[in-house]
């Protein structure tokens, strides 16, 4: 069995400690490093180096996994969990620019170069990663080679997700906007189900609350999802994608093109 992160306390977010959770292993399935996709798809050679070094950590909602203007201690290849990319303004607001998934990897900027963010990511949906010090992946990528390819690749879809987010911000209607990201988040988990507040997704789309609130009853009152205290069930998959714009499909047929792995169906 893979290594697990002992208890780290951290600093409060929203009212939920920043801490990563050794994992309950009676009550919790393990989840496999190579549900990562990206871990995945490592040749055998640089799998086996770095299969040792992973260790497995529980990640609660609310968690920073980094600062702006830091520099991370760690890469994190979440397997269950989903981690939003925040912007913040000075007086506060936020916005997400990205989501990671069980498609990608958090921090990096630090096979990038630049060796720390202007984003924060945080923990949007609780779950399972894998983490790995940040030294051991640059060390990789700077040797060049496979595991510096399969990151560029991924790094080029994440700029495709953070451009067509910008542009679905500014062009597209609340309405497709909420569908978009509904979408983004049942493609990195294996249930129709959401553990998501209206709260959260406002802060999220960078919207006011009370246009979730409307767009999210117009989706329950036809049908295509149902919302109960904070959790949204998708009912019908098919009409959601409908009602998002284009910007869901070409993120997504971007990811394909580069990484031709399998998000789930």
């Amino acid at each position: 069995m893979l290594p697990i992160a002992e208890l780290n306390a951290g600093q409060e977010y929203g009212g939920l400690m920043n801490s990563e959770v050794p994992m309950n292993t009676s009550t919790c399935r393990i989840s496999d490093p190579r549900e990562n996709q990206l871990l995945a798809v490592l040749p055998d050679a640089k799998w086996k180096r770095w299969q040792t070094s992973l260790e497995l950590v529980d990640l609660s909602v609310g968690q920073v996994l980094s600062e702006p203007g830091r520099t991370p201690s760690y890469v994190y290849f979440p397997t269950t969990a989903i981690v939003s990319l925040l912007y913040m303004t000075q007086d506060g607001g936020t916005a997400e620019i990205a989501v990671v998934g069980n498609d990608g990897v958090v921090g990096v900027s630090v096979f990038m170069g630049g060796n720390a963010t202007p984003s924060q990511a945080v923990v949007q949906s609780a779950g399972q990663a894998y983490r790995l010090h940040a030294q051991m992946v640059k060390d990789e990528v700077d040797n060049g080679g496979p595991v510096l390819k399969i990151l560029l690749r991924y790094m080029q879809a994440m700029i495709a997700q953070v451009a067509q987010t910008a542009v679905c911000n500014r062009y597209h209607s609340i309405d497709q906007q909420l569908c978009r990201r509904l979408l983004l988040g049942l493609d990195r988990l294996p249930t129709e189900s959401l553990a998501m507040t209206q709260e959260l997704l406002a802060n999220l789309l960078g919207v006011r609350r009370e246009g979730v609130t409307a767009a999210a009853l117009k989706l329950q009152v036809a049908g295509v999802i149902r919302y109960s205290r904070g959790h949204i069930d998708v009912l019908d998959r098919v009409r959601l994608q409908n009602r998002a714009c284009e910007c869901y499909g070409v993120a997504k047929k971007e990811y394909f093109r580069l990484l031709p792995m399998p998000l789930a169906a």
